[in-house]
């Protein structure tokens, strides 16, 4: 991979004193993306960019700009007191994700960890947020290190249609599996605007980069990948907001899905439920949530909220994605899935909870096997 190939060496001789902060930083000039001018030759023709920036199409609530110092000293503490109930007490288990058909009958998900999925949407195979990486970080030494291995190695997938992108942060667009997916397979990557500046100071051809802002759309075949509002935040460095965050509607001639990325609640949901859904399938963030940032990531009980709004019916399934594979945030490891099906079970949404490299067919969700009660 090309961090663990930039590593600084000189023979056998190893670096001395600060050599662990050298090597910390080690392929994060390539990690950290696109110069800010090639961003915003993209984006600043854009409805949503205003003096410079991204926004949400939320207003912010009174807690939503984040953390003050007070809050920070809190989180702080009660990520290092809460240490051993942030991690999972045994090997998280992993699934065989099996061989992919490519059924034209078939919608179905496999979930391979934090926001990496493989759907199976009318015979066409889209991989969402792709991350094989260790620690979701610039360094390879430094950052959220991975709770489990990967459940398939990247060689191992199957011929993809599409690779979709969420926005650009360390946990969600990973140079070292962007580059991996580049030379491995021939599908195009979908992503928000900005983000595709990224991919190509990376190297990735203009031919298989299609970059889209909110509600526009794109095609591979018969499917159709449609860039959607999400409220969040991006950034790679010092600069923040420079390129778009999104959720996906991915829908082919028979099947919808949702990928919701990574999102606080928002108001777009209900609108995105009603011109593309309803959906069969949601794919919905409910870890990495804390009072001090409600307006960039959803609690479990917002994704059960979220979902409805999606899904008008009230039918479909959701999975839950991001959690179980980085600590983000100090809630309890487990708490995530657990709060979701006492939401969901109050609503009557049904959940599926795979475990990392499991498949699930929506038509017949698996029986209830709780394999994060370790």
């Amino acid at each position: 991979m090309l961090r663990a190939a930039l590593r600084f060496t000189a023979g056998s001789v190893t670096l001395a004193a600060g050599g662990w902060a050298l090597r910390a930083l080690h392929g994060a000039p390539e990690a950290l993306g696109a110069h800010p001018g090639a961003v915003r030759a993209v984006t600043e023709r854009s409805p949503n960019y205003r003096d410079g920036v991204f926004v949400n199409l939320d207003p912010a609530s009174s807690t939503g700009s984040g953390p003050d110092r007070q809050q920070l000293a809190v989180i702080a503490r009660e990520f290092v007191g809460g240490r051993a109930k942030g991690r999972p007490a045994a090997p998280i288990p992993l699934a065989s994700p099996g061989k992919f058909e490519g059924d034209t009958s078939r919608l179905a998900v496999t979930w391979l960890g934090h926001a990496t999925a493989l759907l199976e949407v009318d015979g066409y195979l889209v991989l969402t947020d792709p991350v094989w990486s260790n620690r979701c970080s610039p360094s390879d030494v430094v950052g959220p290190e991975r709770l489990h291995p990967p459940p398939m190695e990247i060689d191992a997938l199957p011929a993809l249609d599409a690779v979709v992108i969420s926005h650009d942060h360390y946990d969600h667009l990973d140079i070292d599996t962007v580059l991996a997916l580049a030379r491995t397979q021939r599908a195009p990557f979908f992503v928000p605007l900005g983000v595709g500046a990224h991919l190509r100071s990376w190297g990735i051809p203009e031919h298989r980069i299609v970059e889209l802002d909110w509600h526009q759309s794109g095609n591979v075949g018969e499917l159709r990948l449609i860039c959607l509002p999400a409220r969040h935040f991006s950034g790679r460095f010092l600069d923040r907001d420079t390129t778009l965050w999104a959720s996906w509607g991915i829908v082919g001639p028979s099947r919808r899905a949702y990928f919701g990325g990574d999102t606080g609640y928002t108001k777009s949901f209900a609108q995105i439920g009603t011109e593309h859904g309803p959906f069969d399938v949601t794919l919905l963030p409910i870890g990495a949530y804390n009072r001090a940032w409600p307006d960039i990531h959803m609690n479990p009980e917002d994704a059960v909220r979220a979902h409805l709004d999606l899904t008008p019916s009230g039918s479909g399934l959701l999975v839950p994605v991001h959690w179980a594979t980085f600590r983000l945030a100090p809630h309890p490891w487990a708490e995530p899935v657990e709060r979701l099906l006492e939401s969901a079970d109050a609503a009557g949404v049904t959940v599926a909870v795979p475990a990392p490299g499991q498949r699930i067919d929506p038509a017949a969700p698996p029986r209830f096997n709780p394999w994060w009660r370790l």
